[in-house]
């Protein structure tokens, strides 16, 4: 923790940055915030521990940060990937932003997209062995068992759209939750209100999710629609090769066409 102080402090001094975004103590002590570190001396602030889950690239597109000028984010691997998938879709530029790498002991600022992607070079990809067994336990499923989980799990959605708001990802200027002419997706929480807003947000998701969990960490209700959206990415990878958020050279997976796509009616 006192290398991350001591690096943030470091580059508001030099004015290599403008705001260094990272973790800090929530309402409770068992809670963790954003924090917006805009001097030296407000270092102290930042925390990191097991607790600090939510993916704070997420603020980087944010205008109100933007206007602050260049930040430094305080990075997960998950966030790591985000900025490369942002990077990807033309939502940052190498000038913008600053990564510091957290939980391997050190903290080396990551000065440009190049250097972000040699560091994830070396690190783990994939699912870990907890998701891979949840992804598996629903793949086993029979269609109708499969079916009845997802009722069961949607059913409890409260359409506060607090997954959007976590989600980096989900950068819309107007989503289409908030259209209303015409009203694409119903208001009130029912069952085919709350497939429809989940599904199509998974589906925009497909092929550029990087699995941070954000989502299911906001659910009030514990929807677990990370697992949604891990499915897709599954499926994005073996029909396409799509492994978002490795690389900003690497096309996703919904903006690209191949004539060897699958799909005979693309062609």
């Amino acid at each position: 923790m006192n290398e991350l102080q001591q690096t943030a402090k470091d580059l508001l001094e030099k004015n290599a940055v403008a705001v260094v975004i990272g973790y800090g103590m929530g309402s409770e002590p068992s809670l963790r915030r954003a924090v917006f570190v805009r001097k030296p001396d407000q270092a102290p602030q930042l925390i990191f521990d097991e607790s600090c889950r939510q993916n704070l690239a997420f603020y980087v597109l944010k205008p109100e940060v933007k206007a602050l000028g260049k930040a430094a984010v305080v990075a997960r691997t998950p966030t790591l990937r985000t900025l490369l998938q942002l990077a990807t879709e033309n939502q940052i530029t190498d000038e913008s932003v600053v990564a510091l790498p957290v939980g391997n002991g050190s903290v080396q600022p990551l000065t440009n997209f190049a250097a972000i992607e040699q560091y994830l070079a070396n690190v783990p990809r994939g699912f870990t062995a907890q998701e891979q067994q949840e992804l598996a336990a629903i793949k086993s499923k029979t269609l109708a068992d499969r079916w009845a989980f997802w009722k069961s799990e949607l059913s409890r959605c409260i359409k506060c759209y607090a997954c959007r708001a976590a989600c980096p990802m989900c950068y819309c200027s107007k989503c289409i939750v908030e259209v209303n002419q015409p009203q694409w997706v119903p208001v009130p929480s029912d069952m085919l209100g709350n497939l429809e807003w989940n599904v199509i947000r998974a589906m925009h998701l497909a092929g550029r999710c990087i699995s941070c969990g954000s989502c299911a960490d906001a659910c009030p209700a514990h929807i677990r629609i990370d697992l949604l959206n891990q499915l897709l990415a599954t499926e994005a990878m073996q029909q396409f090769g799509a492994e978002p958020g490795l690389s900003v050279r690497k096309d996703y997976a919904l903006a690209t066409f191949k004539p060897t796509d699958k799909e005979e009616f693309i062609r």
